[in-house]
């Protein structure tokens, strides 16, 4: 039971601090007219800050996943029980939309913030095509999110190790998501995640909750793929 609040909280505290920047700061301008929003990189800092931050606190009791993506690549690398993918699954949608509900309640406290479901990254939402925030097409998204959770589990497994210096984990996890935001919150508004994109869509609704499928299937099968790629090319042995 630990395990899986520890996973609850690490997700929550991802959800409500990644899409809580992107809804509250990313493009603040004061009543003056100042920007002060934090723009993309605040956002990816913000994401990358959420893993790094939580996998300090609750890391040693759960493995800090947050992700369903990245416990199926644990899995596939022989790191983590087929028994517990689903506990674990649950733990990390169930934290994400406990979040996104909190996000939703501080941000309707204020007038005129109304989702609008027919816009690309509507409540932080993922999306494809007409609600990719730069247009880009299916198969564009669905390769970039592949690629990129695929990259994101060859740094988790090998920054993990045994021959790692497991000190520094964290911060190399938090430093790759906050790269893997820079390079696709155009193209996705970034997921690599399912429970974050199921979050966000759930009270998003419309054409976001429609698409919410390749959010699934192109990080688990990344993140699969990465971590066939680190049990079976990279992982040393002993005998190494």
């Amino acid at each position: 039971m630990k395990k899986l609040l520890a996973e609850f909280f690490g997700t929550y505290w991802l959800v409500f601090g990644g899409c809580g920047s992107a809804l509250f700061a990313a493009g603040y301008v004061t009543p003056t007219g100042v920007h002060l929003g934090i723009g993309f990189l605040g956002v990816a800092l913000a994401f990358g800050l959420t893993v790094l931050t939580m996998a300090y606190a609750v890391g040693h009791i759960s493995g800090g996943h947050f992700n369903p993506a990245v416990s199926f690549g644990l899995w596939a690398s022989g790191r983590f029980s087929a028994k517990d993918l689903l506990p674990y699954i649950v733990a990390q949608c169930v934290g994400a939309i406990a979040a996104a509900g909190s996000l939703f309640y501080i941000w309707s406290g204020k007038t005129g913030n109304v989702i609008d479901n027919t816009s690309a990254g509507a409540f932080a939402s993922n999306g494809f095509g007409k609600f990719s925030p730069d247009g880009y097409s299916m198969i564009s998204c669905f390769t970039a999110e592949f690629l990129l959770t695929m990259f994101f589990l060859l740094v988790i497994l090998g920054a993990t190790d045994k021959f790692a210096n497991g000190k520094f984990a964290g911060i190399a996890i938090g430093l790759a998501l906050t790269l893997i935001h820079l390079i696709s919150i155009p193209i996705t508004n970034t997921s690599v995640n399912p429970a974050r994109s199921l979050s966000q869509a759930l009270f998003t609704q419309g054409e976001p909750l429609g698409q919410v499928w390749l959010f699934w299937v192109a990080p688990i099968l990344g993140a699969i793929v990465g971590g066939l790629i680190y049990k079976n090319l990279l992982q040393k042995t002993d005998n190494d």
